[in-house]
């Protein structure tokens, strides 16, 4: 099969995506392994995988905020095609896991390092030390829980990272940075229950034509009717505790960048309205004085779901993320 020069690995493209998506993909998908795992708390964990006894290689996708593993099946093919095992996972209080408040629409976790710990746990149910390379995938949230955890556990069983849009800091005003994590943590003591952060509210699908998420109008009402049709995998706006938590693992992913010490790929959204990508280059550019193999690479006019983009957006992400696994040897 003959691909295009800016598609050298024969990605998906979105002229195929709705037949791909209700044949290829639906039949790949179809043939996943899943199940749940009771974490250190006892909290219901979704996981999922799709394995071939020819690979030798496996990616371990962490997504981000509001995301659910489900809404990466095309990525899961393109990425399996090239030889890789996949495995993933809900987090806890989102998609198919367990919500952990009444309120199942609101973003909420006890402590950010709930989601490491449940990462950390779930990697030894995976058996990974049946492959002979293990790469490591963290998207927005999922890229500060990946780092969290690297930084944790230095005993992990991974020989790289690629990091789409991580979030080491929120795209919030000026004015808030400096009192954004006194405040929400003010505002979550203040509130014996959960309660939304400022400007949040239970799940709203934006249309395309104001969505800051991606500019494939195809992936896009993919994922947002994927949710419509299944409302168990829909999830609204962060709780103050959420906001507070996050920002503070944000900033500890800045603080301990000695501790990454594997190749690092972090790719950027230019124009990206969720995170902070002054952030994500005082990350880097920390990350570098100790890892020589650190890299940050900037997809021009991208938007935030660089996993998830429009094909001149997503191929370039999707090659290098694969030209920097395939390098290590």
């Amino acid at each position: 099969m003959t691909t295009p020069a800016g598609n050298p690995y024969g990605l998906t493209q979105e002229h195929e995506f709705p037949e791909r998506m209700t044949k290829d993909i639906a039949q790949f998908w179809s043939q996943r392994e899943e199940g749940f795992y009771r974490s250190f708390d006892k909290t219901r964990i979704y996981w999922c995988q799709l394995t071939s006894p020819a690979h030798n290689k496996a990616i371990v996708l962490v997504n981000g905020r509001i995301e659910s593993a489900w809404k990466y099946q095309e990525l899961f093919f393109d990425l399996f095609q090239q030889g890789y095992d996949i495995y993933s996972f809900d987090h806890r209080g989102q998609g198919r896991s367990q919500r952990l408040i009444d309120n199942v629409q609101m973003g909420y976790v006890g402590e950010f390092n709930d989601y490491v710990c449940d990462l950390h746990e779930l990697l030894k149910t995976f058996k990974l030390e049946q492959y002979e390379q293990c790469f490591l995938l963290g998207h927005s949230m999922g890229g500060a829980i990946a780092t969290r955890y690297l930084q944790m556990y230095p005993q992990h069983p991974f020989s790289a990272v690629a990091l789409t849009a991580p979030m080491f800091g929120v795209n919030i005003p000026w004015q808030l940075k400096l009192i954004a994590i006194p405040l929400t943590y003010l505002l979550t003591s203040l509130s014996p229950q959960p309660r939304y952060a400022p400007g949040h509210s239970d799940y709203l699908a934006k249309p395309f034509s104001d969505n800051p998420l991606s500019h494939s109008e195809i992936r896009y009402q993919w994922f947002r009717d994927l949710y419509d049709n299944d409302p168990e995998l829909k999830l609204g706006g962060a709780s103050t505790r959420w906001v507070w938590q996050g920002l503070m693992a944000a900033k500890q992913c800045i603080q301990l960048t000695r501790q990454v010490t594997i190749p690092t790929l972090l790719i950027q959204a230019e124009h990206d309205k969720i995170v902070d990508n002054k952030a994500q280059q005082r990350f880097i550019n920390k990350l570098s004085k100790t890892n020589k193999n650190a890299r940050l690479s900037v997809i021009p006019n991208g938007y935030h779901e660089l996993l998830f983009e429009a094909d001149e957006y997503r191929n370039p992400t999707l090659t290098q993320i694969l030209e920097h696994f395939s390098a290590i040897q």
